[in-house]
């Protein structure tokens, strides 16, 4: 028998399934996508997925409709239209090039000077109603019971700063709850769900694995997939946005380290050195999550196997 058959056949008598923690990262969360196309061919459908941040996004799109080529071609077409770029994502360092020419460096200092004014007299510099939509066009659904895979997100209460999971229990309305989830504190503001307001769940597990073994049944896998990922040894921040951003990511790169030991397996993309808030090579993002699934790919088969 075949390398091949064998893993056939070992998913045929697989004896348990598995929950899936998508985690956040903004562009990088791409790569979830190309995660989800993988498990697809191999026809491994999720028990229940769970997601953070851009995670909880794109895990709505696939629970909705749990076809994976569908959901990405949903994706881009959303992401080509206009509409998607009126998140206005900022650049958090905001430094120009030191080869740009005088007038992109101009047009940086003064995008600098205006967002140090926002800082100073809002909460937030992002349009979160923008954000809200977003959510909306992209899982195309209202409620949690429109989910044919059982879904949930994560979100951390403002201001007590609990962590807490939104789901069909919950009876919210889905784009709410996916918009708390990408609330990222600073850029969006709080978003209100249920009478209570929430932000970016990344603030407190930007890797949700923990709160998917809550989930998952005893007989159940918990299956990470990690975009997240850590400061740059050349590069330091040029401000005290760059400066705060830093901090997040050393915060959230120790998380996850924490994390990722408690998933059954974990999928990591090689999506390292992209920005958070760069969706300008959506292709070479999702490659690189099919590339990471197909690796460990033997491994979940065998351990459903097992």
């Amino acid at each position: 028998m075949t390398l091949l058959e064998r893993m056939f056949s070992a998913r045929r008598k697989k004896k348990h399934g598995f929950v899936l923690a998508l985690g956040g990262g903004g562009g990088r969360g791409l790569a979830h996508l190309g995660v989800l196309e993988v498990l697809d061919e191999h026809h491994l459908k999720p028990d229940a997925i769970i997601g953070c941040s851009i995670g909880s996004l794109f895990g709505a799109m696939y629970a909705i409709n749990p076809d994976a080529r569908q959901v990405t071609e949903r994706a881009m077409d959303i992401m080509a239209h206009e509409s998607f770029s009126r998140l206005s994502l900022p650049d958090m360092d905001g430094r120009a090039d030191e080869e740009s020419g005088w007038l992109d460096r101009l047009a940086s200092a003064a995008k600098q000077t205006m967002m140090l004014t926002r800082a100073a007299t809002d909460r937030a510099i992002g349009d979160t109603d923008a954000l809200i939509d977003i959510a909306y066009s992209f899982c195309g659904g209202e409620s949690f019971s429109d989910a044919k895979i059982p879904l949930y997100t994560t979100a951390v209460e403002f201001p007590r700063g609990d962590c807490h999971l939104f789901s069909a229990d919950s009876h919210v309305k889905l784009p709410c709850a996916i918009a708390a989830s990408m609330a990222i504190p600073g850029i969006f503001d709080p978003v209100s769900v249920g009478g209570k307001k929430y932000v970016d769940g990344g603030v407190a597990s930007d890797l949700p694995v923990i709160e998917a073994q809550m989930i998952a049944r005893s007989d159940q896998l918990v299956v990470g997939v990690n975009v997240g990922s850590r400061p740059g040894s050349d590069i330091e921040p040029g401000n005290v946005y760059g400066m705060l951003d830093w901090t997040t990511q050393v915060k959230s790169y120790h998380l996850r380290k924490t994390n990722r030991q408690h998933a059954d397996v974990m999928i990591e993309p090689l999506v390292g050195f992209t920005q958070w808030n760069d969706f300008s090579n959506p292709e070479q993002e999702i490659d690189r999550g099919r590339q990471a699934a197909y690796e460990k790919m033997p491994e979940l088969i065998e351990k459903l196997a097992a």
